[in-house]
């Protein structure tokens, strides 16, 4: 027979422990726990949650981002989770990927490859699709804009450059950073990807804007394509 919640030890119990030691002494399975609220008849609303985190296909069984990776479809199949706790479920994990997203970026000055990823690798890392984002400077690197230019397929580099330069011609602006996703999580730039900044940058060169650099971003990892190309050139 399975305990229920109310027959743990208050110091056991998910809502009364958060409260007793602070939201950072629960696992991993009892903050879900506390977002689905109730199990089955069978088994506790921690252990719901473990099922749910079973999902989990990562080496690191700490990292929950594979939760945004779930459909609705997929959640309702686990036995215990209905339509409204799938629901719950998606809106918290998009609740937590807009926490992520930086707000107050605009005057942010750019100096090196890792003030970009620091502004935008949460938001881009766990993309399962391509996204190329063009950031948009004026004459002192700080960001004006951030605009996303192309979300979809793996195709982005066939994308017209009109597109890509639109925004920036429009707001008279004299810089701008690329960057884009790999959702493998390899940060290594295919040949279409310096083929396509190659194109970018003649092209700005003509509109008098000047491509300070074009940034892939992987799992937790980087390349500047601008920093690759001038290795590859010293090594030749």
């Amino acid at each position: 027979m399975t305990i229920k919640i109310k027959e743990l030890p208050l110091t056991e119990r998910p809502y009364e422990k958060l409260e007793i030691y602070g939201e950072k002494a629960l696992s991993n399975a009892e903050l879900l726990a506390i977002i689905i609220k109730n199990g089955t008849k069978n088994e506790t609303s921690v252990e719901l949650a473990k099922r749910i985190l079973k999902l989990n296909q990562n080496l690191d069984k700490e990292n929950l981002n594979f939760l945004r990776d779930v459909s609705l479809e997929e959640f309702m199949q686990i036995k215990g989770i209905g339509r409204v706790k799938a629901i719950q479920l998606k809106a918290i994990c998009e609740f937590a990927q807009r926490m992520n997203k930086p707000t107050n970026y605009k005057k942010v000055r750019i100096n090196k490859p890792e003030e970009v990823v620091e502004v935008i690798q949460k938001d881009m890392q766990y993309l399962k699709n391509e996204i190329l984002k063009v950031i948009i400077l004026n004459n002192s690197n700080e960001i004006l804009k951030i605009q996303d230019v192309v979300v979809g397929g793996a195709n982005f580099v066939s994308t017209n450059i009109k597109n890509v330069l639109s925004e920036t011609i429009k707001m008279q602006a004299p810089k701008i950073i690329l960057a884009h996703n790999h959702p493998s999580g390899n940060p290594w730039p295919s040949k279409q990807d310096i083929q396509f900044t190659k194109n970018i940058e003649e092209a700005c060169e003509l509109l008098g804007i000047k491509l300070l650099d074009h940034i892939i971003i992987g799992d937790n990892c980087f390349m500047s394509i601008f920093a690759y190309r001038a290795k590859m050139q010293n090594t030749n």
